[in-house]
């Protein structure tokens, strides 16, 4: 049987991944506050058997919100525990600082979740390198080595406490009267040099033993995360070839670190709309993004080294525009962002397309965006994805509906749940406490 791709959405508010998704035809602008809106998402994405979903998390207030949904939720915990119940088998993974969060906090928050969704929970171990996020919590931000070192003795505090009550400790017998063998719930006592935690956790393991560890996983520091804890990377590149050296690293990383490299998964970023075709997604696109999307037309410029007058937005590229235009060797983004000029699009198009996003923006036929993801998968560049629908009223249903079917047929895709857990979503090994294999 082939290898088959892993598949996560990221969720974030009820909007989209879209900065003005909350201006679509028929999205209730108040689901920043509507939970109803987030269930609804990923019970869609559960239908379409996705591993997990994926909520980031940003503790501060931006001006963007100005005119632009916020990329977060209310509450990472809160969201994921009223999902928990009304779901039953897709992962649940949140952001969790380790930069401005107590070691007893994230610990009791994650398992009490990984509990109650019997064995469903990830956290996604970040740093918050954020000066508005920082001054929230009354403090400077640290020097990227201080970051990393305490989330280093943040995971290590934190699976000394998921593990602190034995996995057969508590005995709930009425007849002896023996609730928890007390002998076998144990203090974790880590003294660090940023934190500290004596413990135990007052909560028993879950069906997958403890929460699955997800990592950014970028750069020399990232990597050392990736490598010694994580199980999941949550990765960022935009072509083939950067994901594909990517996915390498952390492997490697992993396998220095004495773990097997097969037990991490990397899942690139896709930010996705499905239509007809591509001018079905653009003309969606438009309807609700038009007039924000000037803001980014001096930066399309300094991708291919031209200047743009704010009048030609509805023109494409002159003939001598494109023989001068020249990619930004800086911004791997850039020959993409040629690539569509090139086609005849209006400028405002041409950034309609999302050449200037953080991802691969894949748009058209179901068939597009299957052709995108079997592309990268079979080239070794990533186990799966993490998707950002545009439009997550829309996008989440015709993803599920029409590009999931395809996925299965080429047989890349599983037409159904194997386990209950997201470790077995994953395809990663059991683990309670400290990896043993970690010095």
């Amino acid at each position: 049987m082939k290898d088959q791709m892993i598949l996560g959405m990221y969720l974030g508010t009820g909007y989209g991944s879209q900065p003005t998704a909350w201006r679509a035809d028929g999205v209730q602008a108040d689901n920043y506050t509507n939970l109803d809106a987030v269930v609804r998402h990923a019970q869609a994405a559960e239908r379409g058997k996705f591993a997990f979903v994926f909520l980031p998390d940003f503790p501060a207030f931006s001006e963007q919100m100005a005119v632009e949904q916020p990329q977060m939720t209310l509450d990472p915990i809160v969201t994921l525990t009223a999902i928990a119940r009304e779901t039953e088998r897709i992962g649940l993974v949140a952001n969790g600082s380790t930069t401005f969060n107590e070691p007893y906090n994230l610990a009791r928050q994650f398992k009490a979740l990984d509990v109650v969704s019997h064995g469903r929970a990830g956290w996604n171990a970040v740093t918050t390198s954020d000066p508005t996020a920082a001054a929230n919590y009354g403090a400077a931000v640290a020097e990227r080595p201080e970051r990393y070192a305490r989330a280093h003795e943040m995971i290590q505090i934190v699976e000394a406490l998921w593990g602190s009550w034995g996995k057969d400790a508590w005995i709930k017998d009425k007849a002896s009267g023996r609730f928890v063998d007390v002998s076998k719930v144990q203090p974790a006592n880590l003294q660090g040099q940023y934190l500290a935690s004596r413990g135990p956790l007052p909560i028993p393991p879950s069906e997958q033993g403890q929460p699955v560890i997800f990592s950014a996983g970028g750069g020399q520091y990232g990597l050392t995360i990736a490598g010694r804890h994580a199980s999941g990377v949550i990765g960022a590149a935009y072509t083939i070839e950067d994901a594909r050296a990517q996915r390498e690293a952390a492997r490697q990383a992993a396998q220095e670190a004495g773990r097997n490299p097969d037990d991490v998964k990397f899942f690139a970023g896709l930010m996705v709309g499905v239509g007809k075709d591509a001018r079905d997604v653009l003309d969606r696109r438009l309807s609700y993004a038009a007039d924000h999307l000037p803001t980014r037309l001096g930066y399309l410029g300094s991708m291919l080294g031209l200047q743009f007058a704010p009048e030609q937005i509805d023109q494409p590229l002159t003939e001598q525009q494109l023989a001068a235009a020249r990619p930004s060797p800086f911004d791997p983004r850039s020959e993409r962002a040629l690539e569509v000029a090139r086609e005849g699009w209006t400028l405002r198009e041409v950034l309609a397309h999302g050449v200037i996003d953080y991802h691969p923006t894949p748009i058209g036929s179901p068939e597009t965006i299957a052709d995108h993801l079997q592309e990268w998968f079979e080239a070794g560049a990533c186990d799966g994805f993490w998707l950002s629908p545009d439009v997550h009223d829309q996008d989440v249903d015709l993803f599920v509906e029409q590009v999931v079917p395809i996925l299965q047929e080429r047989g890349l895709y599983h037409r159904d749940y194997e386990g209950t857990t997201l470790r077995g979503h994953l395809g990663v090994p059991a683990q309670y406490g400290p990896d043993p294999r970690v010095a």
